[in-house]
């Protein structure tokens, strides 16, 4: 009833609340500040006052080489910066300029739950990169075509902090040598969106040393092109993830040509009772989340789930997801879907590695490898970067090999990838965050 209360009253004040602002652009440097640019110095902590400025972040250094006023300064730390702009729901189009006019540089940019955006980028001496990616920024909020709050999404206690709810877009400036001269922010509405669905294998993880293919993915795709609006949640399964509204939240802002990404089974698989099953309960709202897709005009891709790591004695991966995988299967040839089957590639993938060579691609970690963390991390369903990252290179190669529409819009410079030749663990490149936990996430 309070919630019921509490979205009425913010509906009615939304009516009459003022525009929010929703393109900036800001010059970093202590230097003079380029024509219609705001200034970020040092000190620019963040408040919702102003909307934007730096959160996190500490040994922040304003470094002012003259010349060009927008490149010709910068911005630079050690250890990650965090830079948070308020916005409101909605695709973005991320401009930056990274370098120094004098020297070198290496930026990673995450965004707001770890979510990959740009990897390593290196400037020569001298030089100055433009980069772009495109972002989607959220709200708990269900708003109808009018824009008035209508509900909102049921979110577990945790999610309070998470940064994905909270209408702002944090960028993390990451790496051994991060320099940021500009940030550039404008709204994008041509971008084609692509929702994903799922549980803890694909959410966004706050925090280090988990990770999701969710939040590896949006790497891969052009920027202005793609948005990545990853609502997956750990310990959710179809009908949990229905009755929390997260599906009516995507719903209510998908468009036609916009697509939504659908894996679950790992929690659904150990739902118990009559009619719960694989080919019962489990393909009804399977077929149920594609007839919703539809009507929106939306294109449904199902996902089918990733083995465990689990070796038989002859390094072979045992199936622990039941018919849970063929069910997918059988759903996306009868409705005409389109099937990614990441179940099958993680097979292949898992024994490539090996049961030794796998493990650094879970959370398997000794104790005090991370703050805080006094016992050893043993987790054969969740993944470390390196793994997520390989995972969300097999979801890419899918796409690619069935020449599905949104082939077009990877990345020219990603070549085709072969689960039965993954990347060496020692070839993978992760500037760790400073966000650490070393709880392990829900599901199984």
């Amino acid at each position: 009833m309070k919630q019921a209360v509490s979205v009425i009253i913010l509906s009615f004040i939304a009516g009459f609340l003022p525009a929010q602002q929703t393109s900036f652009k800001f010059d970093f440097g202590s230097g003079k500040t380029a024509p219609g640019y705001t200034q970020i110095t040092p000190d620019s902590k963040f408040d919702y006052k102003t909307g934007y400025g730096f959160e996190q972040s500490s040994n922040l250094e304003s470094v002012d080489r003259g010349g060009d006023l927008l490149t010709g300064d910068f911005i630079t730390s050690n250890k990650p910066i965090f830079f948070s702009v308020k916005l409101p729901d909605g695709n973005y189009d991320v401009r930056l300029l990274l370098g120094d006019s004098k020297g070198t540089s290496a930026t990673t940019v995450r965004t707001e739950c770890r979510r990959l955006m740009l990897e390593n980028i290196r400037t020569t001496k001298g030089q100055i990169r433009t980069e772009n990616f495109t972002v989607n920024v959220r709200d708990s909020f269900i708003r109808n075509p009018s824009g008035y709050i209508v509900e909102r999404v049921r979110l577990k206690p945790r999610e309070s902090d998470y940064r994905h709810w909270d209408n702002l877009l944090t960028i993390e400036f990451n790496d051994s040598l991060p320099k940021v001269c500009a940030v550039e922010i404008t709204p994008i509405k041509s971008a084609t969106t692509i929702f994903l669905a799922g549980n803890s294998t694909v959410v966004d993880q706050c925090n280090e040393p988990w990770a999701a293919w969710g939040q590896m993915i949006p790497r891969f795709f052009e920027a202005q092109k793609i948005a990545i609006a990853n609502y997956a949640e750990s310990g959710e399964a179809l009908n949990s993830f229905a009755s929390a509204r997260r599906l009516e939240k995507i719903l209510s802002l998908m468009k036609k040509g916009d697509y939504l990404f659908i894996e679950f089974g790992h929690n659904d698989m150990k739902q118990k009772g009559e009619g719960i099953g694989a080919f019962t309960s489990y393909k009804k709202r399977l077929e149920s989340f594609i007839s919703e897709v539809r009507k929106q005009g939306g294109i449904p891709v199902l996902v089918t789930s990733m083995h465990r790591r689990r070796f038989d004695s002859t390094g072979h991966i045992v199936n622990t997801l039941e018919d849970y995988p063929d069910a997918v299967r059988q759903t996306a040839k009868e409705e005409n879907v389109a099937l990614v089957d990441l179940n099958a590639m993680s097979k292949i993938l898992y024994e490539a590695w090996g049961v030794e060579g796998s493990i650094k691609a879970f959370v398997h970690y000794p104790a005090n490898t991370f703050p805080g963390q006094y016992k050893k991390l043993e987790d054969n369903t969740h993944f470390s970067p390196y793994g997520a990252y390989q995972l969300a290179r097999c979801i890419v190669s899918s796409i690619q090999k069935q020449n599905l529409p949104l082939a077009k819009f990877i990345r020219k410079e990603e070549a085709a990838f072969n689960p039965a030749k993954p990347l060496a663990v020692e070839k993978f490149y992760w500037p760790q965050s400073v966000l650490v936990i070393s709880s392990k996430p829900d599901g199984n």
